[in-house]
């Protein structure tokens, strides 16, 4: 087992400083969405504010549960993003392989800040 995991992580993919700086980044970004989440709002069956619209307030609310929606959706597009990426590298299409895990990065961040935004919005 321990032979198949170096000759999967050998790979000329993860060889690449800004594959492996751009995956580290996304990974930890959506552990912390995660973790953030998981810190400040109490599960349960409590009702928090989902969504909050400046010109309409609140528009959307739910139960706790809910609002893990976005670091889920962010797990999704990371693990596609890598995928496709992984593909693009294998033939030699570096330039797509790094933006779309720059993308993904993006992404990551994006839902940093919505999951920021419902925490402080529900204290």
């Amino acid at each position: 087992m321990n032979e198949k995991i170096k000759l999967f992580f050998g790979r000329e993919y993860f060889q690449s400083r800004i594959i492996l700086w751009l995956l580290f980044l996304a990974v930890f970004f959506d552990f912390a969405n995660w973790m953030l989440l998981k810190i400040f709002l109490r599960s349960g069956e409590r009702r928090v504010i989902l969504h909050y619209n400046v010109y309409f307030g609140v528009d959307s609310t739910g139960v706790s549960r809910g609002a893990y929606l976005l670091p889920a959706i962010g797990l999704i597009v990371l693990l596609c993003n890598s995928a496709l990426s992984w593909c693009f590298y294998a033939k030699k299409e570096r330039i797509a392989s790094y933006v779309l895990l720059l993308t993904a990065l993006m992404v990551q961040l994006s839902l940093l800040i919505s999951v920021v935004s419902v925490i402080i919005i529900n204290y």
